[in-house]
């Protein structure tokens, strides 16, 4: 493994465009950390094949990368068309809950359905209606028990089961559907590592679904997508409850004003820092690269401001699943991180809120680290505590070398900024597992003779283990 190793983590959505053997070893190879599947229109057949065949890649490149299923969530859309409908500047235009309501009007005053039968109930006149991505902007005039009357602001190329957008309204459809519930089902069954729950709004949406995980003995993480305003609203109670975090910049940047969206990014990258949660920036980082072979000036620079930020992933969504350069966006994210990484940022760190014992014994593993160029942070992890407490610290250079003899975690920890995972039996003597360890890293050429160790982990102290930070020389 490289001295020089990056410390963010790269996300890649698998579509049409890499979801073969061949692109998935070139895309593992080229430093994809975790795999993403799109549940919005993947079927559950193709599910448990990518996945396996995700697991078969992995093994044979000797990488393991962790699979995380990103369910569609609550979604309102537009019924369908039989041929596309051209809005005009200023048009009265309905949009009808019950299929066939108003259609007396049709010559007059044209309209489509929509999927959600409460829509009238939860939207207000005055209200903005966003169709297709907010490539359509109408005003709410008027609304009655089957239909809301708008006036066409932006207009565009109406055509079938086009998204729709409520910026501020808040909708009371289920964070957890039905569809979700099966998707997740067959995910669970496969053995994925992570549940990305789409439009999260409060913590209660995070807690239904780890009432779901309990109730099957499942030990996934959760990530939330923050996705509209009340998410924002409700933000740090959010980060306080998931697993990780994901600022889902796609519908974030239609549902909030666009002007507002680096500054809410920001804020919840720092939101996360403080509470010791990954984050995850996410959405349109190469969008560019879907078609083109590099990306432009700006996209280079927005990748770079999330290093900066310190966040812990930085994703691709269509530059993967159907871009005609995925291998390069992976190489790309590559290069930009390892560039930025090595920057001096300390000015930009944010320290997370050291509150538990544990958290300062492990922040005084960190400041040890710090203090000594060229050193790395070792520890020991069954469930997750100690390793993702180090990341949260964010380290200035050393790597974590973390070790689990936990199959799950051991891919889990993909996620996590500056961990280097590895899987391995524990000894019953603390002490001997540590030295199986280093032994295992200077096989790997991780680390050499003289070579500074801060270790932290349980000690055995009268028959109790207790946390404890050690100085180790390579020997």
């Amino acid at each position: 493994m490289s001295e020089t190793f990056r410390r963010t983590k790269i996300i890649v959505t698998l579509g049409p465009a890499t979801e073969s053997e061949a692109m998935l070893e070139k895309i593992i190879g080229a430093g994809a950390n975790i795999v993403r599947l799109n549940m919005a229109h993947a079927k559950h057949d193709w599910t448990r094949d990518v996945i396996r065949r995700i697991r078969t890649v992995s093994a044979r490149l000797g990488r393991e990368v962790a699979i995380m299923m990103d369910i569609k969530g609550p979604e309102i859309r537009t019924g369908d068309v039989s041929v596309p409908l051209e809005l005009k500047p200023g048009e009265i235009f309905d949009f009808t809950v019950k299929p066939g309501a108003g259609r007396e009007n049709a010559e007059e005053i044209r309209s489509v359905d929509v999927n959600y039968q409460d829509l009238v109930k939860d939207i207000r006149v005055g209200d903005t209606v966003l169709v297709d991505n907010g490539l359509i902007r109408l005003e709410v005039l008027a609304k009655s028990d089957a239909h809301i009357r708008c006036r066409v602001l932006i207009p565009g190329q109406l055509a079938s089961r086009r998204h729709i957008n409520l910026p501020g309204v808040k909708v009371n459809l289920p964070s957890f559907t039905e569809k979700d519930r099966a998707d997740s089902l067959v995910g669970l069954e496969e053995g994925i590592d992570f549940l990305a729950l789409s439009f999260v709004r409060e913590a209660a949406d995070i807690a239904r679904l780890r009432e779901f995980l309990d109730e099957r003995k499942s030990k996934v993480g959760i990530i939330a997508k923050i996705e509209d305003q009340s998410a924002i609203e409700n933000l740090d109670e959010i980060v306080r409850a998931c697993d990780a975090l994901m600022v889902a910049r796609g519908d974030l940047g239609i549902e909030c004003p666009f002007e507002e969206l680096p500054v809410i990014q920001r804020r919840a990258v720092r939101s996360c820092l403080a509470h010791g949660r990954p984050v995850i920036v996410a959405t349109h980082m190469l969008e560019s690269m879907i078609s083109q072979p590099v990306p432009t000036r700006a996209e280079i620079t927005d990748v770079a401001n999330a290093v900066f930020e310190l966040a812990d992933c930085v994703m691709l969504s269509g530059e993967t699943t159907i871009g005609r350069y995925p291998v390069e966006c992976v190489q790309i994210l590559d290069k930009i991180a390892r560039r930025i990484e090595s920057e001096d940022d300390s000015e930009l760190r944010q320290a997370v809120t050291v509150r538990s014992e544990r958290m300062r014994v492990l922040h005084s593993a960190v400041v040890l680290a710090n203090s000594l160029p060229g050193s790395k942070l070792l520890t020991f992890t069954r469930y997750g505590t100690m390793v993702r407490g180090l990341a949260a610290l964010r380290p200035v250079s050393a790597p974590i070398l973390a070790f689990t003899p936990a199959p799950g975690l051991h891919r889990q920890m993909q996620l996590l900024r500056a961990v280097e995972p590895y899987l391995m039996t524990f000894a019953s003597e603390p002490d001997i597992t540590i030295e199986n360890a280093i032994m295992h890293l200077r096989r790997l050429g991780r680390i050499a003779p003289g070579d500074k160790l801060i270790v932290a982990t349980d000690i055995l102290s009268q028959d109790r283990l207790v946390e404890s930070v050690q100085l180790r020389t390579v020997q």
